[in-house]
């Protein structure tokens, strides 16, 4: 059971919390999805992501070549409210918004072409 210092802990971090925001608006996405969209390094995504799936905010999931990362569906009823407040929180900066414009922008997304 996920504890709310825990919680807390998990997204304090600027990557964390901008890898979860965009996955609470898309749903699911690679990690070359999130590279594109944060402009980071794999290795450094993949840390800040393999970080919130051991405490538990996300699952991970292989579909062919592709690890594609999702919110966690079996995290406590009390997470769901905060996690949609600080994705509307978010969604007003300038950050959020030049992440999300490279996201939608990227080309050969994996739901499309091949990727990663």
């Amino acid at each position: 059971m996920m504890l709310p210092t825990q919680f807390f802990k998990c997204l304090s971090d600027d990557t964390r919390l901008r890898c979860v925001t965009l996955l609470q608006k898309e749903g699911k996405l690679c990690v070359c999805e999130l590279t594109t969209a944060l402009e980071l390094s794999q290795p450094k995504i993949s840390r800040h992501l393999a970080s919130l799936r051991q405490c538990g905010l996300l699952l991970d999931s292989r579909e062919g070549q592709w690890v594609f990362y999702q919110i966690s569906p079996k995290l406590p009823d009390w997470t769901s409210p905060l996690l949609n407040n600080a994705l509307l929180a978010v969604e007003l900066t300038d950050i959020f918004k030049a992440d999300l414009q490279r996201l939608q922008g990227m080309e050969n997304r994996p739901d499309t072409a091949i990727c990663c």
